[in-house]
């Protein structure tokens, strides 16, 4: 993920004209923090916050806990952090965090543990104008409510505004569970109306049925219902049905604990590389980084690619799909919806106010709306991938390049 995200960096500031030093300078982290968080049973986890860039304003980015976070992904996360509250025009920079932990293994005693000794550690280097920290894998409202309270306790801070992704009782933002699958939805439209589809039957399979995936189709069923969703996969394996799945029955079974390996057997199970390779009109990706490589970029049959988890299209793959003329939705614009929600929550923090939901998804829908406007104008003009458009429109933001 840290080579593809430089690779495209790279080629976007080449086809601006900017020389190598500034493409270094868009490149250079800032802050690395590595530490270890110990329980008092002695057991150990690596954790690590990527500060990136703050030029635009405080860093922002999330945190996540899961057994495979490294050093390398938390960099290339921030890097990427930073590109999409670019291509955003947020206010705001790029971060990223981690903890090696997978959260199954652990009671809640043990995880609010790690959340304060993360924030103990890090509290003088975040902060409501400093860094502000999000969830993100496997990290949720419960655990950034631990970290809030946290840091007030040792700042003295009251605002809330020091995380966002907090509960709605403690700060958080009306929409925000949603945002990022909405703004997805927003996007994809957006582009699909660029191409004239909008309108039409359309059949999609979604890789990753959590949090992003799952509002994601309900918010297609709702908004678009000439979208149908044909298959859905979790971490252990997809189901599929090409006269369509009802994502509301999907959302309602995960939701109460079920594994897709164990859901009605009337619909058929496939394997997630199954499901890569499905002849469909949309291939949406919400699951993890490195979905489709050079390994398979060549099974892919969709049209379109919507990239709403983060890299999940590695820079091999990329040049494969690009040149089939396979229209890839870049992940920098395609699930910023949960960082365009992160910062309105701030902005109500620092406010003291409280927002309608309807406010927040209108706000929502104004960035998404006005970002993908000027990423299919750049794409247009400069004769490149919106993959490409969207790192020039990023690093344009960046440095004010004309």
């Amino acid at each position: 993920m840290l080579k593809t995200a430089k690779a495209l960096i790279t080629s976007a500031g080449k086809q601006l004209g900017l020389s190598s030093a500034t493409i270094e300078q868009l490149l250079e982290i800032n802050k690395e923090h590595q530490f270890e968080i110990t329980l008092p049973d002695g057991k150990r986890f690596p954790a690590y916050r990527v500060q990136h860039n703050n030029k635009r304003g405080p860093y922002k980015g999330g945190i996540r806990f899961h057994p495979e976070v490294d050093f390398d992904e938390v960099r290339a996360l921030a890097i990427l952090m930073t590109m999409k509250t670019a291509a955003l025009d947020l206010p705001l920079g790029g971060a990223k965090g981690g903890v090696v932990v997978n959260p199954r293994e652990l009671n809640d005693a043990a995880l609010e543990q790690i959340s304060r000794e993360y924030v103990r550690f890090l509290k003088d280097h975040i902060g409501p104008h400093q860094d502000i920290p999000a969830p993100d894998v496997n990290t949720n409202p419960a655990i950034i409510d631990w970290m809030v309270d946290e840091y007030s306790v040792l700042t003295g801070d009251t605002t809330r505004a020091s995380f966002t992704g907090k509960s709605v009782a403690r700060g958080g933002s009306l929409g925000r569970d949603a945002a990022t699958g909405r703004g997805g939805v927003f996007a994809l439209n957006d582009l699909l109306k660029d191409q004239g589809i909008n309108d039409k039957p359309l059949t999609y399979a979604l890789q990753g049925f959590g949090n992003v995936g799952s509002f994601f189709a309900l918010v297609a069923k709702s908004d678009h219902p000439n979208w149908q969703l044909v298959a859905a996969s979790d971490s252990a394996t997809a189901v599929y049905n090409p006269k369509g799945l009802d994502a509301k029955t999907l959302a309602d079974f995960k939701n109460g604990g079920g594994r897709f390996v164990d859901f009605d057997q009337k619909e058929q199970q496939i394997s997630n590389d199954d499901l890569i390779g499905l002849d469909v009109d949309v291939l949406v990706l919400a699951a993890l980084g490195d979905a489709v490589t050079e390994r398979n970029a060549d099974q892919v049959r969709a049209k379109y690619i919507i990239e709403l988890a983060n890299g999940p299209v590695n820079d091999a793959a990329f040049t494969t799909l690009n040149k089939r003329g396979v229209i890839i939705l870049p992940d920098i614009i395609a699930n910023a919806g949960g960082v365009v929600v992160s910062y309105l929550e701030w902005v109500q923090n620092t406010k003291n106010e409280r927002w309608s939901e309807a406010r927040v998804n209108s706000e929502l829908k104004r960035y998404m709306t006005r970002a993908m406007r000027d990423l299919l104008q750049l794409s247009k003009s400069k004769q490149t991938s919106l993959t490409e458009a969207a790192f020039m429109l990023a690093i344009k933001h960046l440095l004010d390049v004309a």
